[in-house]
């Protein structure tokens, strides 16, 4: 029986998985082994002995993939943001390429072409949680202070140059040349509601009121929290506690691909946030209907929308087809497109059948987790829908992290 606890193993480095993580075999068992790099001899220690599989460490590099490079981060490897600096940029985007094909080919779809939708490879990050002016260490809670870094915007690391004056506690900080007002870095803390908090309205005479949510009227923001940013040409605005995409270039360049050739009477965004696709959605739609439970985002959205054709409806996904679309459906008829940006878990099943059942003409599915895309693009593959194009959305270089949008039509 071999021991693995503690162990020292030679190992070649097989593929990269979801995670970072790069997979190899000892006496068959499968061992992840973070900072490496598919096709390398490693020199190996087991840390852990999980049964069906191990997690180990570098010892010593034998022979380095041609795509190992040097990190420029003096903190990589400590801090718990990055884990694909040590690979060259180029390689990077293709080995999340091939994460996303092989989530969708474990569902057995056939994947088209995927497409890399790509900004610049450092200083490109703009949203932050800082904890007490530091990022916690990999692993563990403990903070490392940090002065710059590599893939945070020049205002983000400007913001960090400064002394002392830097909230304590879990703060928010976004900050990107697109934001208007002479100040570029909102910081807003995780605190109680104070006194001096205001009701954010559409009007300055009236109070937002969701459909069918009479007794919602509006969202509590302090006024030094809210920002907002230019995003392609629009003002979009947000409370900086919640959450905003934090590579705003390919997120220009996402939306780009999200609205390419999608026009027509009515659409659906569901999950829509603060409305950042259904702003311009509406330049292409005579109306856009809105879906978002959480509802602090969607008041934000109601003013992004001021003057546009549009209904909201603050509840869940599964709530709004059960209570809300056979009603929309009999009196409009089918939404002519779908916009569709669940959370990690992927849309609730509800709403894949849903979509399965009506066969809307067009779909654009956005997703941060490529098992779970693959798991509903598969089921609405199986109930008629063809999935034409994918993408990968590299809104996150230097990470495992890895976002895509799939676009489906139903021709029948």
């Amino acid at each position: 029986m071999m021991h693995f606890k503690m162990a020292h193993f030679t190992i070649e480095t097989e593929k990269l998985t979801y995670g970072g993580d790069c997979i190899g075999k000892i006496g068959g068992k499968t061992v992840f082994v973070p900072f490496a790099i598919p096709g390398e001899t490693l020199e190996i220690e087991i840390t852990e002995d999980k049964g069906d599989f191990a997690r180990a460490k570098i010892n010593r590099i034998i022979t380095p993939s041609p795509h190992r490079r040097e990190s420029i981060c003096p903190l990589y490897e400590k801090c718990g943001g990055c884990n694909m600096q040590h690979i060259d940029d180029d390689f990077q985007t293709e080995l999340r390429v091939q994460v996303l094909k092989d989530a969708f080919e474990r569902v057995g779809l056939s994947v088209p072409e995927i497409r890399a939708i790509q900004g610049k490879p450092f200083a490109y990050r703009s949203r932050f949680q800082f904890h007490n002016g530091g990022l916690k260490e990999r692993g563990s809670d403990k903070i490392i202070k940090l002065e710059h870094c590599p893939v945070a915007t020049d205002e983000i690391n400007a913001y960090l140059c400064k002394k002392g004056e830097k909230k304590d506690g879990r703060v928010h900080v976004f900050g990107d040349s697109r934001v208007i007002g002479d100040e570029k870095v909102i910081e807003a803390t995780e605190t109680p509601r104070a006194k001096n908090e205001r009701e954010v309205i559409g009007h300055s005479k009236r109070k937002i009121r969701l459909r069918e949510n009479t007794h919602f009227s509006g969202t509590m923001a302090s006024p030094e929290n809210i920002c907002a940013v230019n995003i392609a040409g629009k003002k979009i605005e947000f409370d900086a506690r919640g959450f905003f995409q934090s590579n705003p270039e390919v997120l220009e360049k996402t939306i780009e691909k999200v609205t390419d050739n999608l026009s027509g009477d009515r659409v659906l965004d569901m999950y829509s946030g603060c409305g950042t696709f259904s702003v311009f959605l509406a330049d292409s739609f005579n109306s856009v209907t809105l879906v978002e439970h959480n509802r602090d985002a969607l008041v934000f959205a109601e003013k992004n929308l001021i003057g546009k054709k549009h209904e909201s409806y603050g509840m869940s996904g599964e709530q709004f087809v059960k209570t809300q679309a056979p009603s929309i459906l009999s009196r409009f008829g089918q939404f002519d497109a779908v916009v569709i940006d669940p959370p990690r878990s992927g849309m609730e099943k509800s709403v894949v059948d849903w979509l399965s059942k009506n066969k809307t003409h067009q779909i654009r599915a956005i997703s941060c987790d490529p098992a779970t895309q693959a798991r509903d693009i598969a089921k609405l593959v199986k109930a008629g829908y063809t999935l034409t194009r994918l993408y990968l959305l590299d809104f996150y270089p230097q990470t495992c992290h890895i976002e895509s949008l799939a676009c489906l039509e139903n021709l029948d």
